[in-house]
C-alpha cells in the first residue's frame, strides 16, 4: 500500500499542462463571445433594447433561482420558538435548558402477572416519568407472578408516590421502594461472590453476610442451648431451612438456628435459596478465623499479642477468670461472679460479635475486649487480668475495637460499666470521641458517637464494611 501511495501525485504533476490548455483556451473563447456582443451592442440597429433586455433577464433569472433555493432547501425545518430565558443556547445547537438534571437512586420491587408484555408494560411506564432502568433482577414465584427488583435513576424532583402510582397503573403491585446508594450500582452476582469470600475467610461472616444479602432485616442467632444449659426454643431447625412468607429460618451450622425476619417484605425463593447456599458454604468450611495478628511492646517492656479469639480460647479464657478478683469480675458483668464462665462461651461465639485477645510472650491469656452487636447497637466490653492492669492493655485493646465498628459501619458504640471503673472511664475519653454519660443506680453507660473520624489501629484486621444490624441473644450479667 505504501508503494502506490505516491502515484496519484505523479499523475496530477504529469498532466498538469493540460489543465493550463483548457483553460487558455477558454479565455480565447470568452473573449471572443465578448467583442461579438459588443459589436452587436454598439453596432445593432437595437443595441441598446437588447443591453436593457438582457439585464432584465438576468433579475429574473436570479430572483426565480432565490425563491427555489427556498423552497426545495434540504436544511432542517425551525422548530418551535423557544421562550426567552436569558441564557444562550449550549453548543451543537441544544438549549441550556436540555443539560442533565440532578437524579435520585432508587432501589424498588413490585410484583407483576408472569405474561407476556407485562414487564415491557412496567419499563414503558417508567420511561415516560424519565426514570432510567439500572440494573433489573427477576423472582419467580411458585403461585405465579414474579417479583422484578429494579435499581433505578430517576430525576430529582420525581417524588416516590409519582413513582408508585406510575407503577400501579402499568400492573404492578405489591410496590415497596427505597433511596439507594453508589454501593448498590455493584451488579448481583459480583456483591454475592464478594460476600460468599468474606464468609469462606472469617466464620463470623455470617450473620453480616445474610443481612447485606437480604437487606434491611432482622437476624436472630439462637444457642443450641441457654446459658443454663436447657435446650433452646426455635433453636431445632431443619437442615434445608424453612421459609414462611416474611420469615426464614436456617440451620446454623455451629449450632442452633439462624432466624431472618423482614416483616415489610416477603422474602422470595430466590432469596431463600441464596441465603441457604452461605450457611451451606460456613458449614462445609468449618470454624475458622483470621489469624491476623500484632506484637505490642508495653513501656515497661514486656511484649503482648493481640489477636482474633475464638471458641477455641474458651479454657485460656476460664483460666483468666480463675485468677482474676472478684470485683474485677464484678465491674465487667455486672452480676453474680459465679456465672461468668457461662458468659464465656457466648462471648467467645463468632455468630455474636467479635474478640480479641491479649496474650503474653509465654501465651498465658490476660485480657479480653469484645465488640458485640447488640440489635442496631453495639456494645463494648473489656476484661483485663488485675495483675495486668493499668499498663495501657485496655486502651489499645479498646482502640482496635472501636476501628472494627467503625470500619462495620457502626454510629455509636457504648459501654456498660460502674461508676466506680475509673479504668474504662479514662479509656473511654481516651478515644477522643465526643460522649454521652448516663448513670442509673451505679450503673454507668457511656456512649461515643463515632462519627467519620475514625480512631486509627495498627493491625487491619478482616472486618466487614457496612452498617451491623442483627440481633444477638446475649447477657450483660
Amino acid at each position: 500500500m505504501t508503494d502506490r501511495n505516491p502515484a496519484p501525485a505523479q499523475r496530477s504533476h504529469r498532466h498538469h499542462w493540460r489543465r493550463d490548455l483548457v483553460e487558455l483556451a477558454a479565455l480565447f473563447c470568452a473573449v471572443a463571445v465578448a467583442d461579438g456582443i459588443a459589436n452587436l451592442v454598439a453596432h445593432g440597429p437595437r443595441g441598446p433594447v437588447l443591453l436593457v433586455a438582457s439585464a432584465v433577464a438576468l433579475l429574473v433569472t436570479a430572483a426565480f433561482h432565490t425563491w427555489w433555493a427556498r423552497r426545495h432547501s434540504h436544511a432542517p425545518p425551525p422548530g418551535p420558538a423557544l421562550p426567552d430565558t436569558g441564557t444562550a443556547p449550549a453548543a451543537g445547537g441544544r438549549a441550556a435548558s436540555s443539560a442533565p438534571t440532578a437524579a435520585a437512586l432508587w432501589r424498588m420491587r413490585t410484583t407483576v402477572r408472569d405474561e407476556p408484555g407485562s414487564l415491557a408494560a412496567l419499563c414503558s411506564a417508567l420511561a415516560r416519568n424519565g426514570v432510567d432502568i439500572l440494573t433489573l433482577q427477576t423472582h419467580p414465584l411458585p403461585e405465579g407472578g414474579t417479583v422484578d427488583e429494579f435499581l433505578l435513576r430517576a430525576p430529582q424532583q420525581l417524588p416516590s408516590a409519582d413513582l408508585t402510582r406510575a407503577v400501579s397503573g402499568a400492573g404492578g403491585h405489591s410496590t415497596w421502594i427505597e433511596r439507594a446508594d453508589t454501593h448498590d450500582l455493584v451488579d448481583t452476582p459480583t456483591r454475592v461472590l464478594g460476600l460468599a469470600t468474606r464468609t469462606a475467610l472469617d466464620a463470623a461472616e455470617l450473620p453480616l453476610a445474610l443481612r447485606q444479602l437480604l437487606g434491611r432485616c432482622t437476624i436472630h442467632s439462637i444457642p443450641a442451648t441457654t446459658l443454663s444449659g436447657r435446650p433452646n426454643a426455635g433453636a431445632d431447625a431443619p437442615v434445608e431451612g424453612v421459609l414462611e412468607a416474611t420469615v426464614m429460618r436456617l440451620r446454623d451450622p455451629s449450632g442452633g438456628a439462624i432466624t431472618v425476619e423482614r416483616p415489610y417484605l416477603p422474602f422470595t425463593p430466590t432469596e431463600f435459596a441464596r441465603a441457604r447456599a452461605l450457611v451451606e458454604l460456613d458449614a462445609r468450611l468449618g470454624p475458622r478465623v483470621p489469624r491476623s495478628q500484632d506484637v505490642l511492646t508495653l513501656p515497661e517492656g514486656n511484649e503482648i499479642t493481640v489477636r482474633r479469639a475464638d471458641g477455641s480460647d474458651l479454657a485460656a479464657a476460664r483460666a483468666m477468670h480463675d485468677r482474676c478478683s472478684e470485683r474485677t469480675l464484678g465491674l465487667r458483668y455486672h452480676g453474680p461472679v459465679a456465672d461468668a464462665d457461662r458468659y464465656l462461651g457466648h462471648l467467645l461465639s463468632p455468630r455474636f460479635g467479635r474478640t480479641l485477645a491479649a496474650t503474653t510472650a509465654s501465651g498465658k491469656l490476660v485480657a479480653l475486649g469484645h465488640l458485640l452487636w447488640d440489635g442496631d447497637e453495639t456494645e463494648v466490653a473489656l476484661l483485663i487480668e488485675d495483675d495486668w492492669q493499668r499498663r495501657g492493655i485496655g486502651s489499645e485493646l479498646l482502640r482496635r475495637l472501636i476501628t472494627m465498628a467503625v470500619e462495620a459501619g457502626c454510629d455509636s458504640v457504648y459501654a456498660v460499666t460502674q461508676a466506680s471503673n475509673t479504668g474504662m472511664v479514662a479509656a473511654m475519653r481516651g478515644l477522643g470521641l465526643p460522649l454521652d454519660y448516663q448513670i442509673e443506680e451505679g450503673t454507668l453507660v457511656i456512649t461515643a458517637r463515632l462519627g467519620a473520624t475514625p480512631v486509627t489501629s495498627r493491625v487491619p484486621y478482616e472486618v466487614p464494611r457496612g452498617r451491623p444490624a442483627y440481633e444477638a441473644r446475649r447477657h450483660r450479667g
